[in-house]
Parts: C-alpha cells; structure tokens; sequence
C-alpha cells in the first residue's frame, strides 16, 4: 500500500503526512508514505487544491486536512 501526500511541503501539507502516520500506526498497518510535491506530478492527480491524499493513486480528498480517524476509514475500506 502506498499513501501519497499532495502538496508543496506546507504546514498543512506536513499536518496530512502526521495524520496519515499517525492512523497507519493506530490500526498496525505497514505502508510507504510518499510526499509528492512537484506540480507536474500533483496535476496527474487532477488535484485542484492542497493538500491532497491518495491511497494507492486513488484521491480520496483535497483542499483539506483529513483527520486520523478519516484516514482510518479509508484505509479499512
């Protein structure tokens, strides 16, 4: 499993990479956490705002810091 982190490396940026982590440890997951920050790669994503997380290439939100128990969710499902 891969979760992607969309965004140039701002603070809201950081915060989803903290959520995400902090949620794979929560439910004892193993997965690569990437922070994708170049615009060209971003907008393969067709991502309009940041930050943005994807799990395994599928964008589940954008424009927002998702909370940890939002990522959970995702990663369950």
């Amino acid at each position: 499993m891969t979760i992607q982190i969309l965004g140039t490396g701002c603070p809201k940026c950081r915060q989803t990479e903290e959520n995400a982590r902090q949620a794979l440890q929560q439910l004892g997951l193993q997965a690569e956490v990437v922070h994708v920050t170049k615009p060209t790669e971003i907008a393969k994503f067709k991502v309009m705002f940041t930050p943005a997380l994807a799990i395994d290439g599928t964008v589940k939100c954008s424009g927002k810091i998702p909370s940890v128990d939002e990522i959970k969710a995702w990663l369950s499902a």
